[in-house]
């Protein structure tokens, strides 16, 4: 990545300055065990202001992908493979619903990076594990816009995407073990009940190129997901690493997962477990409007911080099935949390953070601490842009 980000003290001095400042104003939060939520009407200015803050983190570098974020090392971080894959999906809807098409083209110049980025054999690599390795959960995020650009796109334009979403999701099948579950080229070599939001790609991929093993393999590991929830609505296996109490970002992902995918297949055993995770969430939700950061197999709340990201991707959870079953508590709940986040988005202040998302409320809580990663934002956007209808039929991935 050709870019400033991180080159020299400066830089540093500069990110430990905004950074520092971010903590001491959650520092004087902090006593407020309610504080005033977010007005709806300024949903159209905070996703503007969300855009634009992912508009200069793709302008970071000169590769077109996304920057990872702004953070306390360094300031603005290199692009980041796998979340640019689905800032892409981001991309494309808010420059379709928006009517700004210079967004659309930012995704499509996303895009040829991943293309560029692509091993041989149809992974894509996390550079921080093994730059040689495809891993299952990247690779199934960047086939998230893959697949996006191919649908949006005519004739021979398709055609890089269709091929990279072609070898990306026979990666994903032959890296399957006998099985069809994905056991192996996982974050730290365990299986993940979050993968399913891997699965919902290579349901989406199994449909664009009419592929009945890749839906077989998505469905394999959908099921296996369902195997692994609780009565209380929980997952085992959810976490990065075993035993740990997952983040409410990667149960997010486990519970999206299964929706959109059983929504696309008709299987309602996977929509019903993302009600049963919905519902358990719901449980948890504070005065404040966000959840706890991380929250047991057995339902209990880990620890006082908030995974802002996890907050976003519930609240979008919750919206579709307000949709889907028509109850209303659902978008009480999505907009409650939303509200409650959406207080964490400063809508002035230096370019590195006006608009942005932190990972974590307060900022040096356990997910991505003293940072703003682009996927809180990302989420943080598409979850306006969906609460902004009362009855949606589209899906950002």
């Amino acid at each position: 990545m050709t870019s400033s980000a991180g080159d020299g003290p400066a830089t540093s001095v500069r990110a430990v300055r905004r950074i520092g400042r971010a903590a001491l104003a959650d520092l004087a939060r902090r006593p407020a065990s309610r504080p005033v939520p977010a007005d709806k009407a300024s949903w159209p200015a905070r996703i503007d202001a969300g855009l634009e803050w992912l508009c200069r983190a793709q302008d970071q570098g000169a590769d077109h992908g996304f920057s990872y974020g702004y953070t306390v090392r360094g300031g603005w971080q290199p692009s980041y493979v796998e979340t640019t894959g689905y800032i892409i999906n981001t991309f494309l809807r808010a420059g379709d619903e928006l009517g700004r098409p210079e967004l659309v083209e930012r995704a499509a110049q996303a895009g040829h990076w991943l293309c560029r980025v692509q091993l041989p054999d149809g992974g894509f690599a996390n550079p921080g594990l093994d730059p040689g390795a495809g891993v299952v959960f990247d690779t199934g995020q960047d086939l998230h816009g893959l697949v996006s650009l191919a649908e949006t796109s005519d004739g021979t334009e398709a055609d890089p995407w269709v091929d990279a979403a072609r070898r990306a999701a026979a990666w994903l099948v032959n890296i399957a073990d006998d099985e069809g579950r994905w056991t192996r080229n996982t974050f730290n070599g365990i299986p993940h009940v979050y993968n399913s939001r891997t699965a919902w790609a290579l349901v989406r991929a199994g449909h664009l190129l009419d592929d009945p093993d890749a839906v077989k393999v998505a469905e394999a590991n959908l099921d296996w997901a369902c195997s692994q929830q609780r009565p209380n609505g929980w997952f085992d296996q959810c976490a990065f690493t075993v035993d740990a109490p997952p983040f409410t970002h990667t149960t997010a992902y486990a519970g999206r997962g299964l929706l959109e995918s059983g929504l696309l297949l008709g299987n309602e055993r996977y929509i019903q477990a993302a009600r049963a995770v919905a519902q358990a969430a719901a449980g948890h939700l504070r005065p404040t409007g966000l959840l706890p950061g991380r929250i047991s197999v057995d339902g209990k709340p880990v620890g006082r911080s908030s995974c802002l990201t996890g907050n976003a991707q519930f609240a979008i959870i919750w919206l579709k099935l307000a949709a889907l079953d028509q109850e209303v508590r659902y978008r009480e709940w999505a907009e409650q949390t939303l509200q409650g986040t959406a207080v964490h988005q400063s809508l002035n202040g230096p370019d590195e953070i006006r608009g942005a998302i932190k990972g974590s409320h307060p900022i040096w809580g356990r997910y991505a601490p003293l940072g703003y990663p682009n996927w809180p934002t990302k989420f943080f956007v598409d979850a306006l842009l969906l609460s902004a209808t009362s009855a949606d039929t589209q899906t950002t991935p």
